[in-house]
């Protein structure tokens, strides 16, 4: 299916911030730069995170329920280049990336300015993406006063 230009365009129009999400499943760790992530609801608190089905990591999510939503900042666009280039199929994102765990055992990166521990509680599958419903298990705000780092496709593919 070829997508019109004008749709494409349109949606680019859309502002996003920038997201390291991370997971874990079996000892193993995995992120992905993602932009696809939204607040749904407050009571539980609950996000939904986007992520295509040819991700490593969305085999990852789906086999362990866990994720980790790490927000950037402004000055960390190499931070979302690293998970965002290239596969976790055949390279260890975190070597040398230092990191802690929380609840669910996914990374939080330690450069991130906040931080979300979740358990996916639902999915729904969203044309070549799935929409992961997660609930907000314990979170954090590591820089207060920094900008969240939003997404330019030419910043990263330059």
């Amino acid at each position: 299916m070829t997508i019109k230009k004008d749709i494409l365009d349109a949606q680019h129009s859309i502002a996003h911030g920038v997201y390291v999400i991370s997971t874990v499943f079996k000892e193993r760790v995995n992120a992905m730069t993602a932009a696809w992530v939204a607040r749904a609801s407050f009571e539980p608190p609950l996000l939904t995170v986007a992520v295509g089905h040819a991700r490593f990591t969305h085999s990852m999510i789906t086999s362990s329920g866990v994720l980790a939503v790490n927000v950037l900042g402004s000055d960390n666009l190499e931070t979302g280049r690293h998970f965002g280039l290239k596969t976790g199929r055949r390279t260890d994102k975190f070597k040398d990336v230092p990191y802690d765990v929380k609840v669910t055992g996914a990374p939080i990166l330690r450069d991130c300015i906040a931080w979300m521990d979740c358990r996916v509680v639902d999915s729904v599958e969203a044309g070549d993406h799935t929409v992961f419903v997660a609930e907000i298990l314990e979170a954090g705000v590591l820089r207060r006063q920094a900008d969240t780092l939003i997404y330019s496709r030419e910043d990263f593919f330059r």
